[in-house]
């Protein structure tokens, strides 16, 4: 049976993600309203992606953020600021090869900022340099 503490952080938790839902789902609309179709989605998809590799390997490799911070931005905010469901609508709204590029870019992008965000977030881990090589021993 689940106590008044626990059903107090399960509300705390649930009151997080609304906030941080909020925030992103207004930000994207901005951005929607904006940019041109494809590009307003394409620019909050691969933000989304640079923003949540770097939670992703903060939490894992660093961990100043905390799991609060986590779900507030990661859970709330960048879950209703990305969008896969507009990305395949306008995709498939879109001329063929427009449609096509729209995929392209959006995996390629997406893909390269989630490696962006996790070399920034490497870059925060106590004891690296922010100026030296990813190979600790320096060599190429």
């Amino acid at each position: 049976m689940a106590t008044r503490a626990t059903w107090l952080r399960r509300g705390e938790v649930t009151a997080l993600v609304a906030v941080g839902g909020f925030a992103g789902a207004n930000l994207r609309h901005v951005l929607a309203r904006s940019l041109p179709a494809l590009g307003g989605t394409l620019v909050a998809n691969v933000l989304g992606c640079l923003a949540l590799g770097f939670l992703a390997y903060e939490a894992r490799e660093v961990g100043f953020l905390g799991e609060r911070t986590s779900l507030v931005a990661g859970t709330g905010f960048l879950s209703s600021f990305t969008t896969y469901s507009t990305f395949a609508l306008e995709t498939v709204q879109s001329a063929p090869l427009v449609g096509v590029a729209n995929v392209v870019a959006n995996y390629t992008l997406g893909f390269a900022a989630v490696l962006v965000g996790r070399a920034l977030a490497r870059r925060l881990r106590p004891g690296s340099d922010a100026g030296a090589s990813a190979d600790p021993e320096g060599s190429t």
